[in-house]
């Protein structure tokens, strides 16, 4: 059965997209507009009655918490994103909560601020966009430190951990025009540059 991913076009999604090529798993899309409120419409709710993005389709089976659960149930094939050791498992773990409380709430709010908010009518809040900066520019810091200990975020391995970031780094970088975040930070800007360039992640930009 072929897995359906809801919503490509924006960048939780393509989270999912490059977890599902990374471990070689086929998957058709299926379009969300949000500008146009499509994620509230009574069908769409069916699946994902918070009304969010990703949420996907796997036969009779609907899910919206994703990446774990491929990268678990087709842990022989494809990429090993969740660390081969017990210690391995547990650093990708703390780093993708890392990412999920520390990274993601800044670089979201950024998002919203400098790339949705005109489109749906609302004035920018500068000094939002200032604070979350400032938050994002701490969080980098320490990763520039932990960078400078290893290749990737859990150890010499690419992993969950290090994919959770591609979708709103490739925002920071792209049309918020804030890719000096990254490139003032020598080690963060090597890791960028190299799982930026992963197959997996120019087939999503290709596609999507």
């Amino acid at each position: 059965m072929v897995v359906k991913v809801y919503g490509p076009a924006y960048a939780s999604p393509k989270r999912v997209i490059v977890c599902l090529i990374e471990k070689q798993i086929e998957f058709e899309t299926a379009p969300v507009d949000l500008i146009k409120g499509e994620h509230r419409n009574p069908e769409y709710l069916k699946l994902q009655p918070f009304g969010a993005l990703p949420v996907i389709q796997d036969g009779d089976f609907t899910l919206y918490a994703i990446i774990r659960y491929y990268a678990e149930k087709y842990r022989s094939q494809g990429t090993e994103l969740l660390g081969k050791t017990i210690e391995e498992r547990g650093l990708v773990e703390q780093w993708l909560e890392v990412e999920a409380h520390n990274y993601h709430p800044p670089i979201y709010e950024m998002t919203v601020q400098l790339l949705f908010a005109s489109k749906l009518g609302l004035s920018v809040d500068e000094k939002l966009v200032k604070k979350s900066e400032e938050k994002l520019g701490k969080v980098l810091d320490v990763y520039e430190e932990r960078l400078s200990k290893s290749n990737y975020l859990a150890g010499d391995f690419f992993s969950l951990a290090d994919l959770s970031h591609l979708p709103f780094t490739q925002y920071l970088v792209g049309p918020m025009e804030k890719e000096y975040m990254i490139r003032d930070r020598k080690h963060v800007s090597a890791w960028w540059d190299d799982i930026s360039n992963r197959p997996s992640w120019k087939k999503v930009l290709e596609l999507y």
